[in-house]
Order: C-alpha cells, then sequence, then structure tokens
C-alpha cells in the first residue's frame, strides 16, 4: 500500500512539473521567470474581463456606471502592466 502512495505522489510530480514547464515557455519559445509569467497571466485576465465588460450591454443607468468604473480600473491596471 505505502508504495501505491509513493507512486502516485511521483506521477503527480512529473505532472506538476510538466505543467511548470508549459507555463515558463512564452509565446516565444524562451524561458520565463516566475514574475514574469505571473505578470502575462494578469494581464490575460484582465484583457479577458475588459472584453467581457465591453460585450456587457445594459440600459440601467447605475449598471452602465459601474461598468464604466470596472472598466477605467483594468484599463489602470493594464498600464500599470505595461
Amino acid at each position: 500500500m505505502a508504495r501505491g502512495w509513493e507512486s502516485k505522489s511521483v506521477e503527480d510530480q512529473v505532472e506538476q512539473q510538466s505543467e511548470n514547464r508549459q507555463m515558463t515557455v512564452g509565446s516565444d519559445g524562451r524561458r520565463l521567470d516566475a514574475e514574469e509569467a505571473a505578470r502575462i497571466r494578469q494581464r490575460q485576465v484582465l484583457e479577458l474581463e475588459r472584453e467581457r465588460i465591453l460585450d456587457e450591454r445594459t440600459s440601467s443607468p447605475i449598471r452602465r456606471a459601474a461598468l464604466e468604473a470596472a472598466l477605467d480600473t483594468i484599463e489602470k491596471q493594464l498600464t500599470q502592466l505595461g
């Protein structure tokens, strides 16, 4: 039984290492450090959220104001990321 747990742990470690490799290689094929990879992921999240806000249609002035405020915040964060 202990051997089964041990092999499962090794399998998980190999899978985790494979996922880490995939995330640390940029679109141009170069390796990224953890901070740069995190910055790229954050930028992608912000861009997706921005698109979701821009696609949303509402006739409520209150909801529209909230969406505009959220959009301003996202655009400021994107500017800070560069």
